[in-house]
């Protein structure tokens, strides 16, 4: 039992530091993780053949509430990120799009952190980063499959 509460002790210390460690990082044009995780999904859906999602497409995917990402859209919309988009077919249906700034900002966070990942690869090595790669998956599975 010891060692259980040792090794409980030391995962609790490891999420700890890197919930700290976030606080440290260095937001892209001012915008929050929220901001930007909103940019990368309406992107991704972009990239799928899916140019125009609508807030419960995003809600899902996020797996947040509808309410939450609204309120997220409508300081994006301010910020002239995102636009809505009114379907012609359907003027109930609305879509969220990036604008042109909202996908140089988006850009710009993904190349920034694909730079960050690539220097935790340089720091652990391969091996060694492919490993956490699969714990991280791992641990994600099981918070996700818990009652």
């Amino acid at each position: 039992m010891n060692d259980n509460h040792e090794t409980i002790q030391q995962l609790q210390d490891a999420f700890f530091r890197f919930l700290k460690a976030e606080w440290r990082q260095k937001p892209v044009g001012g915008l929050t993780r929220s901001d930007i995780r909103i940019l990368f999904c309406i992107l991704d859906f972009e990239n799928g053949g899916n140019p125009k999602p609508k807030i419960s497409e995003i809600s899902r995917r996020l797996q947040v509430t509808t309410p939450t990402v609204t309120q997220l859209i409508k300081k994006l919309i301010e910020e002239k990120l995102i636009e809505r988009s009114v379907d012609p077919d359907d003027r109930r249906s609305v879509g969220i799009e990036l604008t042109s700034k909202g996908k140089e900002v988006a850009k710009e966070a993904d190349a920034l952190f694909k730079e960050s990942l690539g220097g935790l690869i340089d720091h652990l090595g391969l091996e060694e980063s492919r490993h956490l790669a699969d714990l991280l998956t791992k641990a994600y599975h099981y918070y996700n499959n818990r009652d």
